[in-house]
C-alpha cells in the first residue's frame, strides 16, 4: 500500500512514523506547506518521498490522510475522491457544512473512493455507532478542559451548552470531537454539546452520554497531550494509527 499523508504536524508525523514500520505500507509521500517540515519528516523515516502538492502522487497512491485543518481539509478532500483514491479524514469538523459534506459523500460514492473517519480523541464511539441503527433518544458530549492563556474565568465554568452544530470552530479542542460524535449519532442540530473551562484541570476531558432503544452508555476520556504539541490528544494521534493498521490489514474487530 502507498499513503500520502498531507499535514506533518504532529499527528502527520507520528502516523508517518507507524507507516514506516509497516510491512503493508511501501511508500510515503509527504506534503506539507512547510516543505521543510515534510523533509524533516523524511529524513528519519525509510520510505518517506517528500513531493509539492497532494496531486503530485493521486494516480500512485492508495489512500490520502489529511492531517491539516478545516479549511485545507474542504479543498483537498474533493479533489482526492474525485480521483477515486480513499482518504482519511483528522479535521472532521469540516464536515458541519452540510451542502459541502453531501457533496463530498456523493463524489466518493460516484467514484467509489472510501472515507475513513477515526475515533478520535474519544472512547466510547463504536457503542454509538451500533446505538443509532434503533432509536436514539439523546446524545450529550460533555467537555472539559483548562481554560487558554489569558482567559478571564476564575473557576470552573459552563461556557457553552447547546446544538454540536453552534461549537464547531468556536471551541478548536472540541471541535472534531463534536463533529464524530455528531456524525454516529443524531446530528449537528440534535447532538448537545456542554464546554466546561476548569483553571484546575490538568488534561482535557471528553464525556458521551447517549440513551435510546439499547438502554444508556456513558464513556469518560481523560486525555494525555501529546507530547510535541499539547493541544492534540495521544489518543488522537493514536487513533489516526490504530485506523491505517486496520484498513491495511482488512481487520475489523470491534467495527
Amino acid at each position: 500500500m502507498r499513503i500520502t499523508i498531507v499535514g506533518c504536524g504532529s499527528i502527520g508525523s507520528r502516523l508517518a512514523k507507524a507507516a514506516d514500520e509497516m510491512e503493508e505500507v511501501k511508500r510515503i509521500y509527504l506534503v506539507d506547506l512547510r516543505k521543510e517540515k515534510a523533509e524533516e519528516v523524511a529524513e528519519g523515516l525509510k520510505k518517506g518521498i517528500v513531493v509539492d502538492s497532494v496531486d503530485e502522487e493521486l494516480y500512485h497512491t492508495d489512500m490520502v490522510v489529511e492531517a491539516t485543518n478545516q479549511e485545507a481539509s474542504k479543498k483537498i478532500a474533493p479533489r482526492v475522491v474525485n480521483r477515486g483514491v480513499d482518504i482519511m479524514l483528522m479535521s472532521v469538523g469540516a464536515l458541519v457544512d452540510d451542502d459541502y459534506r453531501n457533496a463530498l459523500m456523493q463524489a466518493a460514492s460516484e467514484h467509489e473512493s472510501k472515507i475513513y473517519i477515526p475515533a478520535g480523541a474519544l472512547c466510547g464511539v463504536d457503542g454509538l455507532r451500533s446505538a443509532s441503527n434503533d432509536r436514539l433518544d439523546s446524545v450529550e458530549l460533555i467537555s472539559t478542559m483548562r481554560p487558554i492563556d489569558g482567559s478571564r474565568i476564575h473557576g470552573k465554568t459552563t461556557v457553552y451548552s447547546g446544538p454540536a452544530r453552534d461549537v464547531i470552530g468556536r471551541y478548536p479542542r472540541s471541535t472534531n470531537v463534536a463533529a464524530t460524535v455528531s456524525l454516529l449519532g443524531l446530528g449537528f442540530d440534535k447532538t448537545k454539546v456542554t464546554i466546561i473551562m476548569d483553571p484546575e484541570a490538568k488534561i482535557n476531558i471528553h464525556e458521551i452520554h447517549y440513551s435510546g432503544a439499547f438502554g444508556k452508555a456513558c464513556a469518560k476520556t481523560e486525555n494525555n497531550p501529546e507530547l510535541e504539541n499539547p493541544t492534540t490528544s495521544h489518543l488522537g494521534a493514536l487513533s489516526a494509527v490504530a485506523t491505517l493498521k486496520r484498513v491495511c490489514r482488512n481487520e475489523w474487530t470491534g467495527i
